[in-house]
């Protein structure tokens, strides 16, 4: 059975939101929940470096949160996309929209 593990931590201006497991329809309830609480009121940094695959359902939650963000005034960004998400984010034609960091010390 696919499993997501999230991992919450809390900065001055952003939420660090690390994700270990598969990102899927079967999966994603809890980073919903969490993930469109978040970006109502911080900076939300997805760290996808543990991510072991991604399907459309995830993509479509990620384009859901990434637009709540910018409609709320802040931001989501990806930290470190493992292979398989890149992947996943490069086939859909998204990876220009996304914003990327490679370390928390980069969110404005």
């Amino acid at each position: 059975m696919d499993q997501l593990t999230l991992t919450e931590k809390f900065g001055s201006n952003y939420v660090l939101i690390e994700l270990s497991g598969v990102v899927n329809s079967y999966t994603i309830a809890e980073l919903k929940q969490k993930l469109l609480m978040y970006v109502e009121d911080a900076f939300v940094v997805l760290d996808l470096s543990n991510v072991t695959a991604l399907d459309s359902t995830g993509m479509g939650l990620f384009m859901g949160a990434f637009k709540e963000a910018d409609r709320m005034g802040t931001m989501l960004y990806f930290m470190n996309p493992s292979d398989a998400a890149k992947r996943v984010i490069d086939a859909t034609g998204f990876s220009d929209t996304f914003q990327f960091v490679h370390s928390v010390t980069e969110i404005e």
